[in-house]
């Protein structure tokens, strides 16, 4: 009897480790905005989910990847007497330093960082924007002003490096470099700008250019997805001209789709269901299209109508990735209404202020730009806002189910004179890493963590 229950014991413990997860980079290890680890809390009590550390740094959007017992996060340290301007949007050169910070997942001590020098001249000067990848010992990093760093993920040192500005004449878009670059075999393909390489594959191991490909005014800021369709895998590349398929290996165009987008935002990560491709942006508004069955092509099944963050008919996300699943979208739109749409015509059928706590156009207050990342978990989402606020939600197409929601992480970033976090957390081993531009923290929420 002591012996069945030893071994049942250890076999739950194993089934409890194999449904662990690591979260290596930009929406997690699929690259989907899917938490797929089990044993996570139903609600928070009153007090919130446990912090079990907090630990200093810099400034910055970029979130954090957790991989192999460490997490890896970007900021950026003024110059001594350095400023950032009262006005984010205005521009002119600052001096600072860019870091990778790798910390200890368990304590939350700083293992290592790499510093270097980096100028900014950007809007929204705060700090990097992109979620380090992590692979194979190996850990890449991608800056505001165009510094791509392989490193070792043991202990930081070098392995290559290459400077998009300089190897490219890239221009640094007015918000910086901000796709976050995407990890496929021995291809880390990245946004880079410049004539003819707004798509650029590197040797993930060496950095040697394997292939660059399309041309465009700026490359936007939309991190590169690959998705099987039409009996082939295809590198989408949205820049703020068109939306593309590539093939992932060589570069080759399989098919483009005209979209101008207005200030080069195309920003929102692009979402497939099924055959089903949908895009969003601020100004001018979502696509749908339709990925054909036996080859590399496409059909755009609908467009929104309006070219107007105010007056929107669908969903004019700015920063948000949707979520698309049984038929539906869900997505923040441009002043904080967390928007579902069917996903057949964009027909909208609900819209809520509460997930992202804005109080919306006619509120006392334009929320511009208000804002929130859904991570879908089970039958649920958790909702990270920028008010620093997590939140376990229902989301149908009945409507908007709040079940709990905890005060996590101060907002400390500036937009449109409020104060905001915009930066997306990870979610791993049953913890959640959070972070400001002061702070970057360990939550538990693990079931009955205490």
């Amino acid at each position: 009897m002591k012996v069945n229950l030893f071994l049942g014991l250890v076999l739950a413990s194993v089934s409890n480790c194999a449904m662990a997860d690591d979260w290596p980079q930009w929406l997690g290890p699929q690259r989907d905005g899917h938490w797929r680890e089990t044993g996570i809390v139903k609600s928070f009590t009153a007090g919130g989910p446990p912090v079990r550390w907090r630990t200093p740094i810099g400034a910055g959007y970029a979130g954090p990847a957790v991989a192999d017992g460490r997490v890896y996060v970007t900021d950026r340290l003024l110059a001594k007497n350095a400023k950032h301007p009262s006005n984010p949007f205005n521009r002119g050169v600052i001096p600072g330093r860019e870091r990778a910070l790798c910390l200890d997942e368990v304590s939350g001590k700083i293992l290592w960082q790499h510093e270097y020098d980096c100028p900014y001249d950007v809007s929204y000067p705060a700090g990097p924007r992109t979620t380090p990848v992590v692979s194979g010992g190996k850990i890449w990093t991608l800056g505001t002003e165009g510094h791509l760093f392989c490193l070792n993920a043991s202990d930081g040192k070098v392995i290559w490096s290459r400077e998009f500005k300089k190897d490219f004449g890239a221009k640094t878009p007015i918000w910086g470099f901000a796709a976050n670059p995407l990890l496929d075999g021995n291809r880390l393909i990245c946004l880079v700008g410049g004539e003819g390489s707004v798509a650029v594959a590197f040797d993930k191991d060496s950095g040697k250019e394997l292939w660059r490909a399309l041309s465009a005014k700026e490359p936007g800021y939309c991190p590169p997805m690959i998705f099987q369709a039409g009996g082939n895998r295809q590198l989408i590349i949205w820049h703020p001209e068109s939306l593309n398929s590539l093939d992932p290996e060589t570069g080759k165009v399989f098919w483009s789709e005209p979209f101008a987008v207005r200030s080069g935002l195309t920003v929102p990560t692009p979402r497939l269901l099924g055959d089903k491709l949908f895009i969003t942006s601020f100004y001018n508004g979502p696509m749908m299209l339709k990925l054909a069955a036996d080859r590399p092509a496409a059909e755009v099944v609908w467009r929104g109508t309006s070219n107007n963050e105010r007056n929107t008919d669908k969903l004019h996300a700015i920063m948000c990735t949707p979520w698309f699943e049984d038929g539906h979208i869900y997505g923040v739109c441009s002043y904080g209404q967390l928007r579902c749409l069917k996903a057949d015509t964009g027909e909208r059928l609900w819209e809520t202020f509460k997930a992202t706590g804005a109080t919306g156009e006619n509120g006392g207050r334009n929320d511009r730009w208000a804002h929130a990342f859904l991570i879908k978990h089970a039958d649920r989402f958790f909702i990270a806002n920028e008010k620093g606020d997590l939140v376990i939600a229902k989301l149908s197409p009945q409507g908007y189910e709040e079940i709990s929601r905890a005060h996590l992480l101060e907002p400390t970033g500036n937009a449109g004179a409020r104060p905001v976090v915009w930066s997306h957390p990870a979610f791993a081993n049953r913890r959640a890493y959070f972070r400001n531009d002061k702070e970057l923290i360990c939550v538990d929420l693990a079931e009955g963590a205490k």
